[in-house]
């Protein structure tokens, strides 16, 4: 189930006092910058603030700007201080023939800067959710379609089993594309963790390797269901109940097939700001579980699911580090390849390497026990099994 948390998005208005965190500005940083299409907040204040996570703390509410929540292509931000702070605060300008002028403005909403691109995680808001076991186990699907098609799509009708609908009624046709699993080591050194497994095959519930579920243990540890990650892909509308109703698809993104599964539509508010700040602990082995158009690694602006959620104290705009741990190497000069002193004493001739940072990541929606972020920035790719930290961790 989503857990909401309410919408914060003060932007120019939040005052200094927000956070108690140190603000420190940039080497070389500009004292002014010309706002640009495509820039967001986290990025402009990156020109700014070694910490760009802390851009709330330091904008600073202008008398000029007609709308204090939003600014605009063309605006320049300025770099001041007060009481010898760094804030930032803007100048809404305007082209004339003398050149960039300020002027007070009246633009239309749809063209102001976002905080986060949300363009870049739409889906992962409006699409996607993570169902229980429960819900997953006992949710109607499709059995077949009319004239014995193996497919459908818009305007044709699909035969739905065990769903309670009123003729008229619209829902939604999802499809699971992977499941979450807690892993419990029965190694006390070794710290629990959650993670993501794809579904190979998502035509149907008989071809899942786990059924409702994976088993309950192993002989490595214990295993704990957490839930099943599903695609909203297309809308229906019933037109005859029944105990197999049929229903018309309205749309769909690619065609509906038998074993599908038909819910509610998901009508839970979702945030659409956001407000940055660091998070009041982290979670031991909290890490990247899983990542979307890649295979290996993600970078700048993807995203990724997080191991733990909103049970877990986890906030939609939480930002954390990102560390990868590199592969450990074989102390050659000390253990020699072959030699006894290798041999008898294969941990010593390990050397576990440092963690090296890789960038930050940001929060921005929560399920129970699972969460999705977006990766803000980076000096190198993030891969699965990087470790969460605090964002002023650096090892």
């Amino acid at each position: 189930m989503l857990k909401k948390l309410p919408a914060v998005f003060v932007g120019l208005l939040l005052t200094l006092a927000a956070y108690a965190a140190t603000v420190e500005l940039k080497e070389n940083h500009p004292d002014t910058y010309t706002v640009r299409k495509g820039d967001t907040l986290w990025s402009i204040s990156a020109r700014f603030l070694k910490k760009p996570w802390l851009w709330p703390e330091v904008w600073q509410a202008n008398g000029q700007i007609h709308n204090p929540h939003l600014i605009y292509p063309g605006d320049v931000i300025n770099l001041a201080y007060l009481e010898g702070r760094p804030v930032l605060s803007v100048t809404e300008t305007t082209t004339t023939s003398s050149g960039m002028q300020p002027h007070a403005r009246a633009t239309s909403l749809e063209h102001a800067i976002e905080p986060i691109p949300l363009d870049e995680i739409g889906d992962f808001l409006k699409r996607t959710r993570i169902l229980g076991e429960d819900e997953f186990a006992h949710a109607p699907h499709v059995v077949g379609f009319e004239d014995n098609h193996l497919r459908a799509g818009p305007g044709q009708l699909a035969y739905i089993r065990g769903l309670d609908a009123q003729p008229g009624q619209q829902l939604a046709v999802i499809r699971p594309i992977g499941r979450y699993y807690e892993f419990v080591s029965n190694d006390p050194n070794e710290l629990t963790g959650i993670y993501r497994q794809n579904l190979d095959d998502r035509d149907n519930r008989p071809s899942m390797l786990w059924h409702t579920g994976p088993e309950d243990w192993s002989f490595k540890g214990n295993v704990r269901f957490v839930g099943y990650e599903v695609l909203q892909f297309a809308t229906v509308e019933v037109t005859h109940a029944g105990a197999v109703a049929s229903a018309l698809v309205i749309s769909s993104d690619f065609e509906v097939r038998p074993g599908d599964y038909v819910l509610p539509v998901d009508t839970t508010p979702y945030d659409s700001t956001y407000m940055p700040h660091p998070p009041k602990s982290v979670p031991p082995n909290m890490h990247i579980m899983a990542f979307t158009d890649a295979l290996t690694s993600v970078g700048r602006l993807q995203v990724v699911a997080i191991s733990f959620g909103f049970d877990d104290g986890v906030e939609n705009g939480q930002v954390y580090s990102i560390f990868h741990a590199q592969d450990p190497v074989h102390d050659e000069t000390d253990y020699p390849f072959g030699s006894s002193k290798s041999f008898f004493h294969p941990h010593d001739a390990k050397v576990e390497l440092p963690e090296e940072y890789v960038g930050h990541v940001m929060v921005f929606r929560t399920f129970n026990h699972v969460s999705y972020g977006l990766i803000m920035d980076g000096i190198r790719p993030v891969h699965i099994k990087d470790r969460l930290y605090d964002p002023d961790y650096r090892g």
